[in-house]
């Protein structure tokens, strides 16, 4: 039995890292140009970026056809006395996502380089001390997310954070509780660390409970490993590139994706592309939406 990915986009996909920057697409763009392009799901993006106000904001995605899927939020879990700024971060987004009717909250741990300058910010690896103290404020994290707001964490590896590598998401995948945290498995990234989605798959099905469908640049990639860029730097190359151009590719990952009969499972399109022109997002995510119907069951 098969069953279908439920395509849709983010606003990552047109240029958005921050609620508020004039270098990114204006909100009312995006969301004209994500219907646009043909896609009917989207995710909320940075809080504070659309609106926050959820009479307002149902009525904007309503008129184009759009419907919100998750919220998207970063966690410092890791930094002692942590708990109280995290949780402000996290309830206000998870609040206005369980108000939208949306099931899944995406978390991403912060960064331990500072993604505009490539500045070291702390150590880039976690201790073995600091290992299961961390996971269990994720699974505290989200429990208390699914009983105030009803949503599902969907933890999400990132480059340049502390869960990056495929090694350090198994080491994560052990310390944290399955009944309580499942993966935002985003295959860029993964590929940017030099993993193996489809291995993920496979080994952990039944942790697999959302995704972002994402390519890298195999000859970017090598410039960025060479010099030891940081993340922002990487993304500003092109090291994020538009299907099928890059890794991993996508026809055997959908594929694997489709056999998760367990969940119904949301694969979202989030291509970095930040900084870019105003008429860079649009072709691209028209193109890609395409390609990817090509490739295997969505719906």
């Amino acid at each position: 039995m098969t069953r279908p990915a439920l395509i849709g986009t983010a606003p990552d996909s047109w240029g958005v890292w921050y609620a508020d920057d004039p270098a990114q697409t204006p909100w009312e763009r995006f969301l004209d140009e994500a219907a646009t392009a043909g896609y009917t799901r989207i995710e909320l993006g940075p809080y504070g970026y659309l609106p926050t106000d959820p009479s307002r904001l149902s009525e904007e995605l309503q008129r184009r056809g759009l419907s919100l899927v998750a919220g998207t939020i970063f966690e410092h879990l890791h930094r002692p006395d942590s708990w109280d700024s995290t949780w402000k971060d996290v309830s206000a987004s998870a609040s206005l996502t369980a108000a939208m009717g949306a099931e899944h909250l995406v978390v991403i741990p912060d960064f331990w380089r500072d993604p505009a300058d490539g500045r070291v910010l702390e150590p880039s690896t976690l201790t073995e001390e600091e290992w299961p103290a961390y996971a269990r404020q994720v699974d505290r994290l989200a429990k208390a997310v699914k009983e105030e707001f009803g949503l599902q964490v969907q933890f999400h590896p990132h480059a340049d954070t502390h869960v990056d590598t495929q090694d350090a998401i198994e080491r994560f995948l052990a310390e944290t509780d399955p009944d309580l945290v499942t993966l935002c498995l985003d295959t860029g990234h993964v590929a940017y660390c030099e993993g193996d989605s489809l291995a993920i798959i496979e080994k952990h099905p039944e942790r697999i409970g959302y995704v972002h469908l994402k390519q890298v640049d195999p000859t970017i990639m090598e410039k960025v490993r060479a010099e030891g860029l940081g993340f922002g730097e990487a993304v500003k190359l092109g090291a994020m590139c538009e299907p099928p151009r890059g890794l991993p590719q996508m026809p055997p990952v959908l594929e694997a994706l489709a056999a998760l009969d367990h969940v119904e499972l949301f694969a979202v399109v989030e291509q970095d592309l930040y900084p870019c022109g105003p008429d860079v997002p649009l072709p691209i995510a028209t193109r890609t939406l395409d390609y990817l119907r090509s490739c295997g069951p969505l719906a």
